[in-house]
């Protein structure tokens, strides 16, 4: 079987955010597959896909922080400032995150760890509605 879905999010602020439930409302037909993959594709340069820590949101609170301090804004070196000064950094960031995610699926549910979530890293202040193309194959 394979399936293909584009998921709309709801715009967010800037920030990590936990999206594995908002993913799966929008996916019922995982539910039939008793082997398989999702594969997730987020259609952003300035977004960013991963997976983290589902249950203590102090964790994507310092994920921010992490990533504003090590990408900082206003950097004198960026050439790409026509977007805002959250644009080049929210570039950058994305890169190193990744637009992408490959996530087993066993019995209709995802095979990640009791401790795991899908993380949306929103990278810019006023990135508006996210889009992810999802992909599921299996039986």
């Amino acid at each position: 079987m394979w399936s293909q879905t584009v998921i709309y999010l709801q715009e967010r602020k800037r920030g990590f955010h936990l999206i594995t439930d908002e993913i799966l409302e929008q996916l019922p037909q995982i539910q039939s597959v008793s082997v398989g993959l999702l594969h997730l594709f987020i259609q952003h340069t300035s977004a960013s896909l991963s997976i983290n820590e589902n249950a203590d949101p102090t964790v994507r609170y310092d994920m921010e922080a992490h990533f504003n301090q090590s990408v900082p804004e206003r950097a004198p070196y960026y050439r790409h400032t026509y977007e805002g000064d959250d644009d080049m950094p929210a570039h950058i960031k994305s890169s190193v995150l990744g637009a992408s995610l490959s996530i087993p699926v066993t019995q209709g549910k995802l095979a990640m760890g009791i401790w795991q979530g899908i993380y949306l890293g929103e990278h810019r202040n006023h990135g508006g509605q996210r889009k992810i193309v999802a992909t599921i194959a299996g039986e």
